[in-house]
């Protein structure tokens, strides 16, 4: 028998997203299986809009809400396993879960992963890294589904990668899993170098307040925080929505943030940097919804 999941109508999205801000999703489903999900897929109409969010840390909801399905992953997709000597993850498991099984497992090179803020199926979608280390880098082959429930496993060579970028080889489909291709190593080793970045993390960026992680690529060969912070941006405030003080390339919610208010404030940054250091600063987060304001 399959597990069928959740399936919640007019439900708010902010729950659901690290920044704690955006309006509802017309409906929002949560699977219970990989065999739920295709099947819940299979009955939507042709045309419903889908969205799939993890964690939602690298996603910003417009206060006027999601129109059609968001499908919810995170809690749901979590299979986390050796398989043929592969780690194998579905989409839904964190990166920080994924990181330390991989060294409990002795096995070497996942460890950067610990220091991204979402889920397995948001870094695979746009090649996700930090401290060095990227996602396509350690991914061995996938495994997507698309809109009518059918899964289709690839190989890496499928698709084109680079930072903070991936290219899909076929239009409406959803990474559900991944097999990660990992060194042997120490563990001991591993799991203290996951410390030694979490440590990291936690003395370098704003982690007391709903963020998003870094909301801009960095250009080649500089930084967006350097740019920010030289272009007099440290601290600025649109509403509830500000620069970090901490580190400029986090947008921090003080507490009564808009969508609204976020997505102006990373107006205002691209275009004073644009300004006084003429840099095009890209967002590396996600937007979608409806404003929602008249």
């Amino acid at each position: 028998m399959v597990e069928e999941g959740r399936l919640l109508h007019r439900e708010p999205l902010a729950r659901y997203t690290s920044w704690r801000t955006g309006g509802v999703a017309d409906q929002l489903y949560i699977p219970a299986s990989m065999e739920g999900l295709q099947q819940f897929l299979s009955g939507l109409p042709d045309a419903e809009p889908l969205h799939f969010i993890g964690l939602g840390s690298n996603l910003l909801v417009r206060d006027g809400g999601v129109r059609g399905t968001v499908i919810l992953m995170h809690g749901a997709l979590t299979g986390l396993r050796v398989d043929q000597g592969r780690i194998y993850a579905e989409a839904g498991v964190t990166c920080a879960k994924l990181a330390r099984f991989a060294a409990r497992q002795h096995q070497h090179g996942a460890e950067f992963m610990a220091g991204i803020p979402g889920t397995v199926g948001g870094a695979l979608a746009m090649n996700a890294g930090c401290h060095g280390g990227e996602t396509w880098e350690i991914v061995d082959r996938v495994l997507t589904i698309d809109r009518v429930g059918k899964l289709h496993e690839r190989n890496h060579q499928a698709f084109a990668t680079a930072y903070r970028h991936v290219e899909m080889p076929v239009a409406d489909e959803w990474f559900v899993a991944a097999w990660f291709r990992l060194a042997d190593g120490d563990a001991e080793e591993a799991e203290s170098k996951i410390k030694q970045l979490l440590a990291r993390r936690l003395a370098t960026q704003p982690l007391n307040l709903p963020n998003a992680g870094s909301v801009f690529r960095n250009p080649p060969g500089d930084h967006a925080a350097r740019l920010i912070e030289a272009s007099g941006l440290k601290g600025y405030r649109i509403g509830g929505a500000q620069v970090s003080e901490k580190h400029a390339n986090f947008i921090v919610n003080q507490g009564d943030a808009t969508a609204r208010d976020i997505e102006q404030l990373i107006l205002h940054v691209q275009a004073v940097v644009k300004q006084q250091q003429g840099v095009d600063l890209q967002p590396e987060v996600r937007v979608i919804g409806e404003d929602g304001h008249a």
